[in-house]
């Protein structure tokens, strides 16, 4: 599906506003809040970017991104050369940070983290369900949507660190407590803090957006193992120097990737038998553990052979 750009404008310095909407005028899919989308840009690129616009207009997809300096060349092709009137690809959108209502939401965000928990807070609001945010930056200028948060005051909490200095991010979370859910997004030692807080509390409880691959020792098995298609019965191995999806295409079999990173979910994949390696940045620690799907752009097997449902 091809979109046009319909609207772009800048938030704050380093981060832009984009609306998408079909080049036909047709409805746009449905999505859920916590969703992205895959955005194939006109220099060949694709990056994924989370809707943080309302989930009931099927006209528009709304997105910000941010202009990282140590960028691979997406986002800094969508701030200096993407202009009203451009043609992008659409994938998706899909949800790999869905929102399961509790009856206590807590939302931290930091940075660009925003953008998937904006309209997580409008459900939770459509919904009555209690909620709180605390929201992190470098400084007021650079939190994006302030406007969309701030009229929560009650339930708000803004931290800008240049003011503020550092955040008791453990302290604000407070102790364990059932009926809670935690939804966090930002930089990875913000959710690393998050996650390490909560480690005592039930499994589940904290679901975590990365914007960055997570860091992992080699694989625990350095040999090759095989890939069994339910379907057709074929075998495929996996020799240790190769990627899943590389032994999977060499052997003729159409495999579907975007970010090559275990981020995006492009590439999820059901296990039917084995024990994956997972080295995603997506699956909960009870995903892992029920072992039953992995995205195979980065992850391995513990098994001499997984039965995928291909």
């Amino acid at each position: 599906m091809q979109l046009i750009v319909r609207d772009k404008y800048y938030q704050t310095d380093d981060l832009v506003s984009v609306v998408l909407s079909r080049t036909d005028g047709g409805r746009l899919p449905d999505w859920t809040p916590g969703a992205h989308i895959d955005v194939f840009l006109p220099n060949g690129l694709a990056r994924q970017y989370s809707l943080c616009g309302d989930p009931w207009n099927t006209d528009n997809y709304h997105i910000g991104v941010l202009g990282a300096l140590e960028s691979r060349g997406g986002s800094r092709f969508i701030h200096d050369e993407l202009k009203i009137g451009s043609v992008v690809g659409l994938g998706g959108p899909r949800n790999n940070f869905a929102l399961t209502p509790s009856k206590t939401l807590l939302f931290v965000a930091g940075g660009v983290g925003i953008t998937p928990i904006l309209p997580m807070i409008n459900q939770a609001e459509q919904m009555g369900i209690s909620w709180r945010l605390l929201y992190l930056g470098r400084n007021l200028a650079s939190m994006a949507f302030r406007d969309r948060v701030e009229r929560f005051s009650d339930r708000v909490t803004l931290h800008p660190g240049d003011e503020l200095g550092r955040m008791a991010v453990s302290d604000w979370i407070g102790a364990p407590r059932d009926g809670t859910k935690i939804y966090v997004c930002g930089p990875e030692r913000l959710l690393t803090t998050v996650t390490e807080h909560c480690a005592d509390w039930q499994m589940g409880t904290v679901r975590a957006e990365r914007f960055t691959a997570r860091k992992f020792d080699a694989p625990l098995r350095s040999g090759s193992f095989e890939i069994l298609m339910a379907g057709s019965g074929k075998v495929i191995r996996v020799l240790p120097t190769e990627s899943m999806v590389a032994a999977l295409r060499s052997a003729g079999v159409n495999t579907l990737t975007s970010c090559g990173m275990g981020i995006c979910g492009t590439c999820e994949m059901s296990v039917l038998s084995g024990v994956p390696d997972h080295r995603d940045s997506i699956l909960d620690e009870d995903e892992r553990l029920a072992g039953n799907c992995m995205f195979p752009c980065v992850s391995r097997s513990l098994t001499d052979r997984l039965v995928l449902g291909l």
